[in-house]
């Protein structure tokens, strides 16, 4: 089924109920990744890359209590940075980009987090995604992270057909109520990581089963 034709099935009052369902089971999603300011929850959003949030969430749980300012992680240094995080994938890379925006947000954001994509996307290590994640859950804008589940949830069931993840990203922008926009991201998330998985779906549990259009349900 092509891009176009899915979209075409899920028009704006099935999204309505669409979403409307997700707001009903969890009116205050939440992200899983443990933080407990803005410059954590960076660190942990770009550390999660190519790693779970469980395991993220491990390593994280010693270094934040020692290092939830930029400042302490510079005093904490790279190799003091590794230790706690080298159970993470790629995390010499990852420390090294922690270090290097750590050190931006000091010497040009006065310590502070940026509240801007562009500003946030400067930063090393911080894509598209990244920065959407920080926006949307700290400061509470609309801003859509396009992640694998949303990805593949999105083209699976129309709800946001794309090419690829800006597509995807854009298509949630056009086609979910804006009242539902603040969660979307995190409502899809989680219905793509625990209700439809990649490789076994569980339709039968479902709560949008009846909305949806992929035809290869499963029992």
């Amino acid at each position: 089924m092509s891009f176009a034709a899915m979209a075409a099935q899920l028009d704006y009052h099935v999204m309505q109920q669409i979403f409307a369902r997700f707001q009903a089971a969890e009116p205050e999603p939440k992200g899983e990744l443990h933080h407990v300011n803005s410059y954590t929850l960076l660190v942990a959003v770009a550390l999660s890359a190519q790693a779970t949030d469980v395991g993220v969430n491990r390593a994280t749980a010693r270094l934040f209590p020692v290092a939830d300012t930029p400042e302490k992680m510079l005093a904490l240094g790279e190799e003091g940075l590794v230790a706690h995080i080298r159970t993470i994938g790629l995390y010499r890379n990852k420390a090294k980009n922690v270090m290097r925006l750590s050190r931006i947000l000091v010497e040009e954001y006065g310590g502070q987090v940026p509240s801007s994509r562009a500003a946030l996307q400067s930063l090393p290590g911080v894509g598209r995604k990244t920065a959407n994640v920080v926006l949307n859950m700290w400061w509470g804008h609309p801003a859509q992270a396009v992640d694998t589940h949303i990805f593949r949830i999105g083209n699976r069931t129309g709800i946001c057909p794309g090419r690829d993840v800006i597509a995807v990203e854009r298509a949630i922008e056009d086609n979910v109520p804006v009242e539902y926009q603040r969660h979307a991201h995190h409502w899809l998330i989680l219905h793509g990581r625990y209700i439809c998985t990649a490789r076994k779906p569980k339709c039968a549990v479902c709560i949008i089963r009846d909305l949806c259009p992929y035809e290869e349900k499963t029992l």
